[in-house]
């Protein structure tokens, strides 16, 4: 199990599936829009941090690394 993995809700793993087997059309008639706008709030978020605010910390020496 990679970190990605680990650090993805399962649901989210579940719908990422459904949309990675059965395409878009497939996954949004199957899911809903509502899963949609979950997935990509998710990522949103997890990018924003992962890649804004935490070389920011880092830059700013909050970490002390």
């Amino acid at each position: 199990m990679g970190f990605r993995q680990k650090i993805t809700p399962g649901f989210i793993q579940k719908w990422v599936q459904v949309f990675k087997e059965n395409g878009f059309k497939a996954g949004l008639k199957m899911l809903g829009w509502r899963a949609v706008i979950a997935i990509f709030i998710f990522y949103l978020i997890r990018d924003g941090f992962l890649y804004i605010l935490l070389p920011y910390f880092i830059a700013k020496g909050y970490f002390g690394f």
